[in-house]
């Protein structure tokens, strides 16, 4: 990806003003942004779009973030870029979510709007 050519982030966030917040931040930044409000909705924007990185909660009604993910290795996709982004900081999950192919693990109470742009610029340059 050049540096002139902006990455597609999919937002799954069940909270609706997160959702909405870290669409503005992102498309702030450039970022062509689609959105879901859970794991079954995200699967659906997947049928149709392939973005370069997912912004995924966990917990989240009719589809939680580690069901998403259990789903997505069904399915034959690119190696997306996975963020999991959640308030809890349970080592379970943590691991639940690296071994299901998340690439990072934040906790929302420490990312700042400035922080989350950091950390989706840093994740997209990554190898």
């Amino acid at each position: 990806m050049s540096k002139s050519t902006k990455a597609q982030i999919l937002i799954v966030e069940d909270e609706a003003l997160l959702n909405e917040a870290y669409e503005t931040v992102l498309t702030s930044e450039g970022y062509t942004v689609f959105k879901a409000f859970n794991g079954v909705e995200a699967l659906e924007v997947l049928k149709t779009e392939k973005p370069d990185l997912i912004l995924l909660d966990l917990r989240m009604p009719k589809m939680d973030g580690l069901t998403f993910l259990a789903e997505l290795q069904k399915i034959d996709h690119p190696d997306y870029k996975i963020i999991v982004f959640s308030n809890y900081d349970v080592q379970k999950d943590i691991d639940s979510s690296f071994d299901l192919g998340a690439t990072h693990y934040v906790l929302k109470a420490y990312a700042s709007p400035k922080e989350l742009v950091r950390i989706v610029r840093n994740s997209l340059i990554e190898d």
